[in-house]
């Protein structure tokens, strides 16, 4: 169990490509600080947390309707002793559009049970994922919390 990454999945009611745009959206769903862009292959953004935290993270894979890749190039954690923990991790969301809804099944590839900050992001991803994108993706409106840490 200790190698097996973080993963969840949701479906609603919408269209797997605009689902894709609003995944890219990246305030809209996680509430946070971002600068850059994460609309196409290659676009690189940066996401601030508290204090003097950051994700900074290149747009690997985007395919519309289907899929997309952030890797994250950089990070820095204050409150973890492995700081940069997420650096060279990869955020994957795969959709697949059936009879008008779309599956989506998110990974976070890289977060395992075995790393010191699985604990936190486990709950914060399940309130993002299952949470705050399922409220975008079916209201228009992200379902905002305070950062875990």
């Amino acid at each position: 169990m200790g190698n097996k990454d973080f993963t969840s999945s949701i479906s609603a009611n919408i269209s797997a490509e605009e689902a894709t745009k609003r995944i890219s959206n990246v305030p809209g769903w996680w509430g946070v600080t971002v600068t850059g862009s994460s609309e196409k292959k290659n676009d690189t953004f940066t996401v601030k947390m508290t204090g003097d935290s950051f994700f900074n993270f290149t747009v690997e894979e985007l395919i519309p309707g289907k899929r997309v890749v952030w890797l994250v190039t950089d990070c820095y954690m204050p409150w973890y002793s492995d700081k940069t923990e997420w650096t060279n991790t990869r955020l994957i969301f795969d959709l697949a559009e059936k009879n008008g809804a779309t599956e989506l099944n998110f990974k976070h590839q890289g977060l395992t049970p075995d790393i010191e900050c699985y604990k936190d992001c486990e709950s914060g991803w399940t309130h993002w994922i299952s949470t705050s994108l399922l409220s975008y993706l079916t209201t228009g409106k992200g379902s905002f919390r305070p950062p875990t840490k």
